[in-house]
């Protein structure tokens, strides 16, 4: 819709709705953002966006706000039941999300990319891969600016490569990638949704505008246990390192394109299977924007892992301390056990997300010699563990680093992978991780 004159409501004064309201502002609307959070915590970012000709309400008064608007723009971060979004729903608000207005306003095609893991690490490589062989993109969505912070850029780009979540998804009508990428699809985020069915809905909304000149690049293990075929429009390449009949397979440390080796695993940085998988689907969407494997290898060879993913962060005394703060779910926390070799200890609990640990204690049996748990789920966790190896609960982060320190031994390693979410201790992944690194170099 033209946004002139209009006026706009954006739900949340985080970093998405921030991006958006000056967008609006940008295109003419009168705008309003709506938080919940107390006037105190916003006061400087209000200081910030008022001379802007953008209004901000706070607290209950803006999960009380009579006014009707001609739209209603609402953030990722924001669950629909709360009241602030309830009271947008009795009053008939149409409300679309962040990534819906942002993409009404794009003006190239788009590489969504979507997955419970691996989201962040496949849409930096493609972002690199492309920008170095000559394809004009800038990485945005759920990875760092918002959609809506660059898509004024997007003329000048060849194609905008963004990381999609489930939340993201949630609220869009028309968008369109013509390019989705499904990396895999495992338990999270089980404190947003009722169940698994309605988080596998909400990620499934990535392939509905489709058509048949666009393609999806799908992990093969969820081919049709979780993707129904028959529901694809687009052209499908399908990708796997565990089990063969995909289009990318690896064999022997090597990447394959049906049948055809095109990137071994020693040539570059990345670790894991998991990583193996990311590579392919990177490799998926440059095959699809017609660029050769031996042109993609270069920049996928030469990309250095974020921190927080399986980052070595200190060597003590023969022990190697590994910070995978990212690992946020079950299934990030089983590939970072399965891509080690030598014993561990492992610091892990967080957030009690509604999460079964029961589902890898056979894995923690094989590979883990002593836990340390932290955070709200450490009973529940340790009683799910403890008779298949010996755990202990720590009071703090530091007293959790102390404890595995005194139970590792040289040619080991600690790793710290918490496998659920940070809030009840820390602001978010990257504070988790950078408070463990800091711990491991003050040892």
């Amino acid at each position: 819709m033209p946004y002139k004159n209009k006026q706009i409501a954006v739900l949340g004064f985080g970093s998405s709705g921030e991006a958006a309201a000056m967008l609006l502002a940008e295109e003419g609307a009168m705008t309003t953002i709506l938080d919940s959070a107390d006037l105190k915590k916003l006061r400087s970012k209000i200081e910030k966006i008022t001379p802007l000709g953008i209004s901000v309400l706070a607290g209950v008064e803006a999960d009380t706000d009579p006014r009707v608007y001609d739209r209603g723009i609402l953030s990722p971060g924001i669950d629909p039941s709360v009241p602030l979004v309830q009271n947008f729903l009795r009053k008939r608000i149409e409300m679309i999300g962040e990534l819906e207005f942002s993409w009404e306003l794009c003006k190239c095609p788009v590489v969504a990319i979507t997955g419970t893991n691996g989201k962040t690490t496949t849409t930096e490589l493609v972002a690199r891969m492309l920008n170095l062989c000559g394809i004009k993109t800038l990485a945005a969505g759920n990875i760092g600016p918002a959609f809506a912070a660059v898509v004024k850029k997007s003329g000048d780009m060849d194609v905008m490569t963004l990381e999609v979540s489930s939340f993201q998804l949630e609220e869009i009508r028309t968008f369109r990638p013509h390019i989705a990428v499904w990396l895999n699809f495992t338990p999270d985020h089980l404190d947003r949704y009722p169940d698994m069915e309605s988080y596998r809905r909400a990620k499934l909304r990535v392939f509905e505008n489709q058509t048949a000149d666009d393609f999806a690049v799908i992990k093969l293990e969820d081919m049709p246990a979780v993707i129904d075929p028959a529901t694809l429009r687009a052209q499908v390449i399908t990708f796997s390192a565990v089990r063969a009949g995909g289009d990318f397979e690896l064999r022997d440390g090597v990447i394959q394109f049906r049948g055809e080796p095109v990137l071994a695993m020693r040539d570059v940085k990345l670790r894991g299977i998991h990583n193996a998988e990311n590579l392919m689907a990177a490799l998926g969407v440059g095959h699809l924007m017609g660029l050769g494997f031996e042109r993609m290898a270069e920049p996928l060879a030469t990309y250095t892992p974020q921190p927080h993913r399986c980052e070595l962060v200190g060597t003590v005394d023969g022990v190697d301390y590994v910070n995978d703060s990212k690992a946020t779910n079950i299934d990030a926390l089983e590939k970072a056990l399965l891509s080690e070799t030598r014993p561990i200890v492992l610091i892990a609990g967080g957030k009690d997300k509604g999460f079964e640990f029961g589902s890898i204690t056979g894995l923690i049996a094989q590979k883990v010699h002593h836990v340390v748990l932290i955070g709200e789920m450490a009973g529940r966790i340790a009683a799910l563990w403890e008779g298949q190896v010996p755990c202990e609960r720590a009071s703090s982060l530091e007293d959790a680093v102390k404890r595995a320190r005194g139970h590792a031994r040289s040619g080991e390693v600690v790793l710290f992978s918490p496998g659920t979410s940070s809030f009840d201790m820390f602001q978010n992944y990257a504070d988790r991780g950078n408070q463990f690194r800091n711990l491991v170099q003050n040892l």
